[in-house]
């Protein structure tokens, strides 16, 4: 079910879905990504859903990768 935009405001500033003030945190909300608490700063993850935390994840391996086996210039 989708949540209505009502329902997405007020999740967004229920401070209980904002652990340490910045890390969003709300396993009623289907979606992955969400607006950051300061909207114009971009955009955060749902750490309470799976797929969200699994974009997260395979996009922080794949730069360390980058990182690990880039050629370094001598």
């Amino acid at each position: 079910m989708k949540p209505s935009k009502e329902q997405i405001e007020q999740w967004h500033n229920d401070p209980k879905n904002w652990k340490w003030g910045s890390i969003y945190y709300n396993p009623e909300d289907p979606r992955g990504w969400v607006n950051k608490r300061i909207e114009w700063m971009g955009w955060t993850v749902n750490f309470a859903n799976r797929k969200g935390v699994s974009i997260f994840l395979t996009i922080t391996v794949i730069i360390i990768l980058i990182m690990v086996f880039l050629p370094k210039k001598s």
